[in-house]
């Protein structure tokens, strides 16, 4: 199996990231809704060791996308919390917390560890910066097929306890990230039910 590389992504890899997202989210997704070329810079010049991307024998199959955050507990959007994909109002140089806005992977390059990979590099990057914590609002796209029957608390222990499985949470959990509280009108997505479960990964250095 070839190595996924995990490297900081720079302007000249913009065309490639787009295709990333193109593959990951075709039409009908709106397009305006792909990063673009502003976000991306801001995203490098604001804070490029959140910009990071993998690839595969050259071939970039993913990215991932974070900035620091002091962490005080309270509920947020997406739109607040990533300052609408650009970073630059949103990002604390002085946090002690790295958030996850973004992880993104080709469907045709999916099972190869890669999301995996890009994951142990934030945490990576939590440790050599001394943070606290890596946290990321954490999709929950099978609630739609429960919350008939579940709140979306009850769904979420659900997953912990194994009993239901989520595509997103589900990935999380096994990456070490544990929920911390469940956020209504996060992001929306009808598949969530417009929920999101924030999840948390404590520095192990610490």
């Amino acid at each position: 199996m070839s190595k996924v590389n995990v490297r900081p992504y720079k302007m000249t890899d913009f065309e490639s990231l787009l295709d990333v997202q193109k593959e990951a989210f075709p039409p009908p997704f709106p397009e305006d809704l792909w990063w673009n070329r502003e976000q991306i810079e801001a995203h490098v010049t604001t804070f490029p060791e959140g910009a990071l991307l993998a690839e595969i024998d050259g071939v970039v199959v993913g990215s991932a996308t974070s900035l620091l955050i002091a962490f005080d507990g309270k509920p947020h959007t997406w739109e607040e919390v990533a300052d609408d994909g650009y970073i630059r109002k949103s990002h604390n140089p002085n946090g002690d917390s790295l958030y996850g806005i973004d992880l993104c992977v080709r469907p045709s390059y999916r099972g190869k560890g890669i999301a995996g990979a890009l994951y142990e590099a934030r945490k990576d990057t939590v440790r050599q910066l001394g943070l606290k914590r890596f946290i990321a609002g954490c999709r929950i796209p099978n609630y739609h097929e429960h919350a008939d029957r579940l709140d979306a608390e009850s769904y979420v222990k659900a997953v912990e306890k194994g009993e239901i499985k989520d595509l997103v949470l589900t990935f999380m959990l096994k990456q070490g990230l544990h929920p911390l509280q469940v956020m209504p009108n996060y992001l929306e997505d009808d598949e969530s039910l417009d929920y999101a479960v924030l999840v948390e990964w404590r520095n192990d250095q610490l």
